[in-house]
């Protein structure tokens, strides 16, 4: 779960956005859920304020609408959009991987062999803003040593744009731990250099977004 007591201190508005947005993105707050800054807030145990603060900034990243007199109404995306997401991220994240294989140096390759570990870890904890966390640093981190920033910054919108309404009710499950093993073959693959399979590993990755984390069979 994502949504509880913050116990970290810090930037609570940032905190509490970076908790609903994964809460939405994970299917623990799915489309059409009603979300209120009173309610939240003692979800959270803070004060209001940082809270409606967060639901503003996710209204305007498309997270959630302005529901008058209501709160803030999660926003659904579409299977065809889902679709093409998924289709335009395997175009851009798959072919990187034949120029990478190879050629990643090995301080580099131990970073990332950390952060699919922080991916596997988050997995077994059910912690699934820590999974999303780790895989979203892991996967931008891949596609900037590619060189090219517009590339990561592409990437990084999509991945906003995804909804994965299956993930929370896959905690604990053989295809979580699965998919969150893929992450250190990939590098496996890359590090031996084989890019033709690190390029399908990585098509066949994304795809789980239509998939299992969609709560669909594969």
């Amino acid at each position: 779960m994502t949504i509880g007591p913050l116990r970290t201190a810090g930037n609570f508005r940032h905190l509490v956005e970076d908790a609903v947005s994964s809460a939405i993105v994970s299917g623990e707050f799915p489309p059409g859920t009603m979300l209120t800054a009173p309610t939240l807030a003692a979800r959270f145990d803070v004060s209001a304020t940082p809270v409606r603060e967060a639901l503003l900034n996710l209204e305007k990243r498309g997270f959630v609408e302005i529901a008058r007199n209501k709160g803030f109404r999660v926003t659904e995306v579409s299977r065809h959009d889902l679709d093409q997401i998924v289709q335009i991220r395997q175009w851009l994240e798959a072919p990187p991987m034949r120029d990478l294989a190879g050629r990643i140096p090995a301080d580099r390759l131990a970073e990332l062999r950390a952060e699919a570990e922080a991916i596997v870890t988050g997995a077994a904890a059910s912690d699934l803003r820590a999974y999303l966390e780790a895989d979203n640093r892991f996967h931008l981190h891949l596609l900037s040593l590619t060189g090219n920033d517009r590339l990561v910054t592409l990437v990084g919108d999509l991945r906003q744009q995804t909804r994965l309404v299956g993930l929370a009710g896959m905690l604990g499950t053989p295809e979580l731990a699965r998919s969150s093993a893929e992450h250190h073959t990939l590098i496996d693959l890359l590090a031996d250099d084989k890019p033709a399979a690190a390029e399908e590993l990585m098509r066949h990755h994304i795809g789980h977004v239509t998939g299992w984390w969609s709560g669909r069979s594969e």
